[in-house]
């Protein structure tokens, strides 16, 4: 208390008073060196440098805050969950620490008012207020050390703005949303299985890699295929977002498959209409091809076409001699009495049998 009230009375006499203060009102203790807060809020964009002509922005403090972070909130989520699998734990710091997670905090904390950035940047660079989260933290632990950092995460943020146990069994599907962003960019994705194997447990481990229009992406190891490629979709989320030259490479290979899709078959076919389906009067034109139909029916000439049916009639008869007679088929007119004398023929021949 004591050492605050001194700090409030050097606080009247400060040109800085009001990004003391504003400060004060977001880590909850006033700073002791204010150039590492200055410099943890100076977004790169302004393009300032020393007297050396050195870039002076955040994003040294930024590479530190992250470190701390993952330590910290790593140590707290130990704590908070005993007995939980290392992979519960992984998940649930991920979360915590995610770009999301941090910029939704800096945008409650009114982190972002306090940046300095040139003027267009900001509405461009959708992270750049948790990347002002992650450098104040590195700049807290440069001023105070460890246990403020600590603090601060704990009485500051878990107690009064994250419930940590929402946020730890609240389930994010990482696999959807980067098959949603590869539905959306039309890029193929895949999960291939790396390895499945044992550990010293005797618990199942499964490691899958994400691949990306042949590229390949990051992998995940977990104790259920599920757990495996959802780490695998997050880490390459992270990627995506992070090196530019990763998403280059995959829309360099999607844009080499698409151009092998659509290049023109070597053979152009003819337009030329042929008309080699009408029938030529000339006697030297060559014998018609026999076609099948779609109903598997061959198609004939006339000719041919009487001829297959008496063929096939000679084919019947040679099996049916017994029962058919063909001696009294003939073009010649019968008379009436000729008819009726037949009839009684055949007649008394079927009562005789």
């Amino acid at each position: 208390m004591l050492n605050n009230s001194i700090d409030r009375i050097k606080l009247l006499f400060c040109r800085e008073k009001e990004l003391y203060f504003s400060l004060y009102q977001i880590i909850g203790f006033f700073p002791h060196d204010i150039s590492y807060y200055k410099m943890a809020l100076m977004h790169k964009s302004i393009k300032h440098r020393n007297n050396k002509g050195k870039p002076v922005n955040n994003e040294r403090l930024e590479f530190l805050g992250d470190a701390i972070l993952d330590a910290i909130v790593g140590d707290i989520v130990y704590q908070h969950f005993p007995g939980k699998r290392e992979g519960f734990l992984t998940n649930t710091r991920s979360k915590l620490v995610q770009r999301e997670t941090l910029n939704k905090l800096a945008q409650e904390m009114g982190i972002g008012q306090l940046i300095l950035s040139s003027g267009h940047s900001s509405s461009h660079n959708s992270y750049m207020g948790g990347n002002a989260f992650e450098a104040l933290v590195g700049a807290i632990y440069l001023d105070r050390g460890y246990d403020a950092c600590m603090k601060f995460m704990k009485k500051r943020i878990l107690a009064q703005m994250i419930n940590i146990d929402k946020v730890a069994y609240k389930e994010v599907n990482f696999k959807s949303k980067l098959i949603e962003w590869g539905q959306k960019n039309k890029i193929n994705i895949d999960f291939k299985l790396l390895s499945q194997e044992t550990d010293k447990n005797g618990s199942p481990m499964f490691n899958f890699q994400v691949i990306l229009e042949g590229v390949e992406g990051c992998s995940g190891q977990g104790f259920t295929k599920k757990e495996s490629q959802q780490l695998a979709a997050k880490l390459t989320l992270d990627r995506l977002k992070k090196e530019p030259q990763f998403i280059d490479k995959v829309f360099a290979a999607k844009a080499d498959r698409t151009k092998m899709e659509e290049e023109p078959v070597e053979n152009v076919p003819d337009i030329e209409e042929k008309t080699d389906f009408i029938i030529s009067k000339d006697n030297d034109a060559e014998p018609i091809e026999k076609h099948e139909t779609a109903f598997k029916e061959e198609v004939f000439d006339e000719a041919q076409s009487a001829s297959s049916e008496r063929h096939e009639a000679v084919i019947e008869n040679d099996k049916d001699d017994a029962e058919f007679d063909l001696s009294d088929i003939s073009a010649k007119t019968k008379s009436r009495e000729d008819v009726i004398a037949m009839a009684e023929i055949v007649a008394f021949s079927e009562a005789e049998t």
